[in-house]
């Protein structure tokens, strides 16, 4: 990432998905784009031409927390976009030497690995900003075996998702889960520049998936939640809603644990998946 180039596009991806109407602007005659031009932004946001245009060029340099709210109003920012745009602005401002150096590898609390121990009944993980999977509870393991049956994945959400075949059968919404894992990365990868492991990763899907590199150029930012549909090998279409509990703290650990959507049969096979994960541990 490069956080100039990156808030430039973001800035303008934003003001290209806003139509006059949505932001209450009255315009006459005919348009060429259907978004909001700059001028329109600048006078929403209270600021010159001039300077929201160096702005969307990437010059973050001495932007004030009150113009960065000021423009997330104007573009009807969410409150993750929000947070994109501040991280991004802190990137630029910060002197490099300022920063703190993200270490290569953050240690798992035995209390996270208690916690998702105490909850056999429901699949539970615990996972990084980089949506690495560091433990699972037995049920946790059994939904998700067909990742940890692919080596290469090194138990990453996202490096799976996009880089092996059967994350395509097993997400039925497939394209939706991996574009959220891609806006996933994005938000952190500009919480955490320095973060080279986090980099790596990127440059590695950005390699190797055009799908990935499909979604990264949206610059969509969001948090990795949101209902699954999955189709597991042994025991079919389990519907599930995705909690996530962060840690309060600098670390990037969360704990995850997916509960049963009520009506869709998904209590019932997730007693089925216990009880074959059962026979394939002590086949």
């Amino acid at each position: 990432m490069n956080g100039r180039d990156d808030a430039g596009r973001f800035l303008r991806s934003r003001r290209d998905r806003i139509t006059p109407h949505d932001a209450g602007v009255t315009f006459h005659g005919q348009r060429r784009v259907p978004g909001l031009r700059r001028g329109e932004v600048a006078e929403l946001a209270g600021i010159s031409v001039e300077y929201y245009t160096r702005l969307e060029r990437g010059d973050l340099r001495g932007v004030s927390s009150d113009v960065l709210a000021a423009i997330a109003r104007a573009l009807r920012l969410d409150p993750v976009e929000q947070q994109y745009l501040r991280d991004l602005s802190r990137g630029v401002n910060e002197p490099v030497g300022s920063r703190r150096a993200e270490p290569e590898a953050v240690p798992l609390p035995w209390s996270l690995r208690r916690i998702i121990e105490s909850m056999p009944g429901l699949p539970a993980f615990v996972n990084n900003h980089r949506l690495d999977t560091l433990a699972a509870n037995k049920l946790g393991r059994a939904l998700y075996a067909p990742m940890w049956d692919d080596p290469a994945s090194g138990l990453n959400a996202a490096r799976w998702g996009f880089l092996h075949p059967a994350a395509r059968d097993f997400y039925l919404d497939w394209e939706s889960i991996t574009g959220f894992a891609a806006g996933a990365l994005r938000a952190e990868a500009a919480k955490r520049p320095d973060d080279k492991i986090l980099a790596d990763l990127i440059d590695d899907l950005s390699t190797r998936s055009e799908d990935f590199r499909t979604a990264w150029a949206a610059h969509t930012v969001n948090l990795f939640r949101d209902d699954k549909r999955l189709r597991h090998p042994a025991v079919g279409v389990i519907d599930l809603r995705m909690e996530v509990l962060e840690v309060p703290d600098d670390s990037g650990l969360s704990v995850v644990v997916y509960t049963p959507i009520p009506g869709t049969g998904a209590e019932e096979s997730l007693k089925q998946l216990s009880a074959w994960w059962s026979d394939e541990e002590s086949s």
